[in-house]
């Protein structure tokens, strides 16, 4: 397995890790916000912020606010094109423990005839999948196209005539103290379609993905995963991936930009994976980095993993600055950077060598890696 582009530290990397056991990030940990795995019947207690009904924000000198005429409104309008999906576990030892052996999450439609994008840690390892659309039909899911390192997933039900989402041009044209709105299933099936407001409360956030995050108070609770995170426009900016949880931590949510959405459902509807590129190296982020520091640190290569990173003349303890003119800080970084190009193509990269800042022109190889640790085996000790 090609173990490029990881850091070399205690820190999980890539959308596998949002999927797994969460981090230890000495205040909390991360968790996956997806299939909630249970019974699907009988009482399961959820908190107020699970469900939130949008109430009325009063009125200043007889005028209805901007909030109370607009909320309500664009959760109307939105939740047509959100979904409910559910699936199987692998886990049951027999007929009856087997068939409440469920999980669950959120889809948000893609196009009007099926495809539905979700997380990936959504669907991954769940069998006979179901979508439920908003008006109470049921369709089973045909076809499955998943990115685990993105954590963003395609699939399609037999379906004409969806209301596909509205989707943003970027995320980045939002503002920290927007208002936003998260519809999903948190919690229990029954619960499809449950909306929670709150604000955009930090763009470019890099937190256990291979990509920057949209970060919000909006409650998002397991089951939420893979439901939109939708501006005042009625647009879908972000799609719902995950939370900290711990104690004495409260509406810490995280959403995947719609400009990595878009990036990697296209090239899923049109190829079934995504052709990701890679350098070729092992890169150590700087200590600064990894904390969440500023920093203008360098990269420092600790392998070269390939025959095109060799011919290129790039050695182990070089130091990588740039990217096609591009600083370049953390693996994030390289990553967003990457997404404009393809394998095979060109790139140049400003490193030290030697002593010696120079210029390396390197061919990008086909990226294999799906995020795993940079010292694995340390890890699992």
């Amino acid at each position: 397995m090609n173990k490029n582009l990881v850091r070399k530290s205690t820190l999980l990397l890539g959308a596998a890790l949002v999927l797994g056991s969460a981090a230890d990030w000495g205040i909390g940990k991360v968790e996956a916000t997806a299939a909630v795995p249970g019974s699907v019947s009988g009482s399961i207690p959820v908190t107020a912020s699970a469900a939130v009904s949008v109430a009325a924000a009063g009125s200043v000198s007889g005028v209805k606010s901007t909030y109370e005429d607009q909320v309500p409104r664009i959760i109307q309008n939105a939740s047509p094109s959100v979904v409910g999906i559910i699936g199987k576990t692998a886990q049951g030892v027999s007929y009856q423990e087997d068939r409440y052996n469920l999980a669950h999450g959120t889809g948000v439609i893609w196009t009007a005839d099926g495809w539905i994008v979700t997380n990936a840690h959504v669907v991954d390892g769940l069998t006979e999948l179901t979508v439920v659309t908003s008006d109470g039909k049921s369709y089973r899911v045909r076809e499955v196209y998943s990115d685990t390192k993105s954590d963003i997933a395609l699939i399609k039900i037999n379906a004409k005539s969806l209301k596909p989402a509205k989707f943003a041009k970027t995320a980045q044209t939002s503002q920290v103290g927007e208002r936003v709105v998260a519809i999903g299933t948190p919690i229990s099936f029954s619960l499809r379609n449950s909306a929670t407001v709150g604000v955009v409360s930090g763009l470019n956030r890099s937190v256990d993905g291979s990509y920057r995050l949209i970060q919000t108070d909006t409650a998002i609770n397991p089951g939420n995963s893979g439901g939109p995170l939708v501006n005042m426009k009625g647009e879908v900016i972000g799609i719902n991936s995950m939370k900290f949880a711990a104690i004495g931590v409260e509406n810490m949510g995280f959403s995947i930009p719609v400009e990595t959405v878009r990036y990697v459902a296209e090239y899923l509807l049109e190829y079934g994976e995504v052709p990701r590129p890679t350098l070729g190296l092992e890169l150590e982020e700087s200590w600064s980095a990894i904390v969440g520091l500023p920093s203008d640190d360098p990269l420092m290569v600790t392998q070269v993993l390939s025959d095109a990173a060799w011919k290129a003349g790039i050695r182990e303890g070089d130091v990588l600055y740039a990217i096609d003119g591009k600083r370049v800080y953390s693996v994030v970084d390289i990553n967003e950077i990457l997404k404009s190009f393809l394998p095979g193509q060109k790139i140049n990269l400003l490193m030290q060598s030697d002593g010696d800042i120079v210029n390396r022109r390197l061919t990008l190889g086909w990226d294999a890696y799906d995020g795993i640790l940079a010292d694995e085996e340390e890890a699992d000790q």
